[in-house]
């Protein structure tokens, strides 16, 4: 993919990067480069067919189990009602 002085110079300007006139054309064979390799990426997942695996629990089965607050909220230094009291960490203005 050929990347155009004008393109390196727009997204140098979006990313508010300064750029110097002998740093122009080697940064744009760096973006052409990561480019090319993007897409060689693209093509060649692009045949594989794995199930994802993201958010999924690979150790247990989830089970919805009761829970009582009361004993957890019997475990806690201090409380307020069902509420645990903890430490202020941010200051009132």
């Amino acid at each position: 993919m050929k990347i155009s002085r004008d393109e390196v110079l727009k997204i140098a300007r979006m990313s508010r990067v300064a750029l110097h006139e002998n740093e122009i054309e080697p940064l744009a064979k760096q973006l052409e480069q990561v480019l090319t390799y993007a897409e060689r990426i693209t093509e060649i997942t692009a045949d594989v067919k794995e199930p994802s695996t993201k958010n999924v629990n690979m150790f247990r089965e989830d089970v919805v189990a009761r829970q009582y607050p009361e004993e957890i909220l019997a475990q806690a230094p201090e409380r307020e009602g069902s509420l645990f009291v903890v430490p202020a960490i941010l200051e009132n203005s």
